[in-house]
């Protein structure tokens, strides 16, 4: 790491004596402009993504952007066109396809191990958002134009793990339900208005032709089962739940199961070294690694800005369903 960017100078230079980085500032843009910086890595909310990449773009450096890529389709169009113009090479932190659990599982697919895929379920806790209670570092997300939410958010990563295993959706009929119009600011006596979605429901075709169901449960957390996916095949079902408790789909592990028999993930598919914790840290690093060879090949990484517009186009399709009733293709 070169150099980190804050708002503030104070808690930059912080940072960066905190961790051994070289260099601090206080504005993304002068971060970027920076010659030692080969790489900008846009690590702040959503709201704030599109000024640092477009900084990052018009000094020429490679971008790894947090998902989601902008506040919405619009923004995410705008800098995809940006960073293929740029001749860059840009990349999502859409982590859940690099998971080593996914891979596996959408190889026992490719392999015929269930026979055709007829149908895929997936039911998640999206905790902490769309509870009665909110933190108070996460409520500037009960304000839709934020980007942040539980259908962004949570769906987002979900859903991309899911298409990750069984294949893009291509078609979604969706409802977005708000339970809670005021919520209850965490450790405090204060409610704030909300205006996103409680949870996500949704039921879709894959391009495959196989049915998809997608359940996502907002709450106020502790996160307790994390997630259940099963695939229906012609000739059997693969499950796959946490291999620890409380984890979600793209962070962590999976146990996965065909009928009665456990599957263990080989460790072919962990590519990182073995220093790295499993888990969430595994899959954030196999992304950077992918990033780090698509720089020394001269290609594009993946997830790329493409794929991440292209998920940005899934999560509007959904909501455009969920306010007039109608199944929605996916672009």
């Amino acid at each position: 790491m070169t150099a980190v960017a804050t708002t503030n100078q104070a808690s930059a230079d912080r940072a960066a004596a905190a961790h051994g980085v070289r260099h601090a500032f206080a504005d993304a843009g002068e971060l970027a402009a920076h010659p030692d910086v080969d790489l900008v890595v846009v690590s702040v909310k959503a709201s704030g993504h599109a000024a640092v990449i477009k900084a990052a773009l018009n000094a020429g450096k490679h971008v790894v952007s947090e998902w989601p890529l902008g506040v919405d389709a619009d923004e995410a169009s705008e800098l995809t066109d940006a960073a293929t113009a740029a001749g860059v090479v840009h990349a999502v932190v859409l982590q859940g396809h690099h998971s080593p659990s996914a891979r596996f599982a959408a190889d026992l697919l490719a392999d015929g191990r269930i026979g055709t895929l007829e149908s895929v379920a997936l039911v998640a806790e999206g905790a902490p958002w769309g509870g009665s209670r909110i933190w108070p570092n996460l409520v500037f997300g009960l304000d839709p134009s934020g980007g942040t939410n539980i259908l962004t958010i949570m769906a987002g990563h979900f859903l991309a793990a899911l298409e990750r295993v069984a294949g893009p959706l291509a078609e979604v009929s969706a409802r977005l339900p708000r339970t809670h119009d005021r919520v209850l600011v965490t450790g405090t006596e204060r409610t704030v208005p909300n205006a996103t979605p409680s949870h996500v429901l949704l039921h879709g075709l894959l391009t495959s032709g196989a049915t998809a169901s997608v359940a996502v449960h907002g709450g106020n957390g502790p996160i307790q089962d994390g997630f259940l996916l099963k695939l229906v095949g012609s000739d059997g079902t693969l499950t796959a739940t946490p291999a620890q408790r409380g984890t979600f789909i793209h962070w962590g592990d999976w146990d996965v199961r065909i009928g009665d028999d456990v599957l263990a993930v080989p460790d072919t598919y962990r590519t990182v070294p073995a220093g790295v914790r499993t888990g969430p840290p595994a899959n954030i690093a196999a992304l950077y690694q992918e990033v780090a060879r698509a720089i020394t090949e001269d290609r594009q990484p993946h997830p790329g800005f493409e794929t991440a517009l292209r998920h940005h186009r899934l999560l509007a399709a959904i909501e455009r369903s969920a306010t007039d009733g109608i199944a929605r293709k996916i672009p």
